[in-house]
């Protein structure tokens, strides 16, 4: 790891301000996945500043919504201390799930929500500074394009990466229609939709999302739902424990009567974002929940997938864990394979 200056920022602005001041500065939360770059040698920052005192750890309700009362989660805030919120859990119990599915009780612990969603992706070409990565050096190549591709997307890929968003708590944000707060460095505070906060790579595969370099996430807001009482969060992987999907998928179902009134789909694993399966969502609106209605939304959704040399298999797993989630999702329960 090479040297670092560490400075500790009083207030939001004065973050800003230090990230403003030095071009190689970067911000330091939980820093379990900065940290990892560093080691790797694949970030290598001259200056951390660290947010850890700031006032953006709280859980409140927030009427900040067209439709209602939501929930306000801060970006300093714990990932553990999310999952296992009272108001979370009652009515936001996809979220609860997804943290729990993701690496370890000890990451949990440090992680922070913000942090959370700016993970970086784990592909082994990202890590190996020795071979050519876009997304690390652009310019360079992409050695996973044509390489051992097995964990890699199947959808939204260009020619210059294919790599995918590791995290889990992003994906069921996305099928929770979550907005992401985010201070500029004018000190203004705007508004952005998770699904439009990730960027596929298209020809800059080296930005992961939308946020400018001195830009702060403050909050990650949740409208209200009515989603609690049929959720799930599948998450399939190599191994039980901290592994990162090969697919997962968060669903929240809204029933009226014996009909699917709305549906949220996302899935992980699969692309260089978390990926809104907005096909099947259509196609199960209006539907009563029966396996031929899951299984034709699935196959819907799946169509515009195209795998690469080694993850072909990934498209009927994606198939069968949009059913499987959905099947779960009817009884509120989840698992992880």
């Amino acid at each position: 790891m090479r040297p670092f200056k560490f400075t500790r920022a009083a207030n939001p602005i004065s973050a800003i301000q230090g990230i403003s001041n030095n071009p190689t500065a970067k911000f330091l939360a939980g820093g379990t996945n900065l940290i990892d770059l560093m080691k790797e040698d694949v970030a290598y920052p001259t200056e951390l500043i660290d947010l850890n005192h700031l006032d953006m750890k709280q859980i409140i309700l927030s009427s900040n919504h067209k439709d209602g009362n939501g929930i306000s989660i801060g970006s300093l805030g714990k990932n553990t201390e999310v999952a296992n919120h009272p108001q979370i859990r009652t009515h936001y119990p996809l979220l609860s799930k997804a943290i729990l599915a993701g690496a370890s009780a000890q990451i949990r612990n440090m992680a922070t929500n913000g942090g959370n969603l700016l993970q970086r992706t784990r592909c082994s070409y990202f890590y190996d500074v020795a071979m050519p990565c876009n997304k690390r050096t652009p310019g360079s190549g992409c050695a996973a394009i044509d390489g051992f591709n097995r964990m890699h997307a199947i959808f939204g890929w260009s020619e210059q990466c294919v790599a995918v968003y590791p995290s889990d708590m992003a994906v069921a944000l996305s099928a929770l229609d979550a907005s992401v707060k985010i201070m500029e460095a004018s000190g203004s505070v705007k508004s952005v939709p998770i699904v439009d906060f990730h960027l596929l790579p298209r020809e800059h595969p080296e930005k992961d999302n939308v946020l400018a370099r001195t830009d702060l996430i403050t909050a990650i807001e949740i409208p209200k739902n009515n989603f609690a009482a049929h959720s799930a969060y599948l998450k399939i992987r190599d191994r039980n424990s901290y592994a990162f999907a090969l697919v997962s998928v968060a669903v929240g179902l809204e029933l009226e009567g014996k009909i699917i009134k709305s549906a949220r789909i996302a899935l992980g694993g699969v692309a260089h974002k978390p990926w809104r399966a907005y096909e099947s969502e259509k196609l199960l609106e209006g539907k009563i929940p029966s396996l031929e209605n899951f299984e034709n939304a699935a196959a819907a959704e799946l169509i515009k997938a195209k795998p690469l040399s080694h993850n072909q298999f990934k498209i009927q797993m994606s198939k069968n864990a949009i059913v499987n989630a959905l099947k779960l999702a009817l009884t509120g329960t989840e698992t992880s394979i």
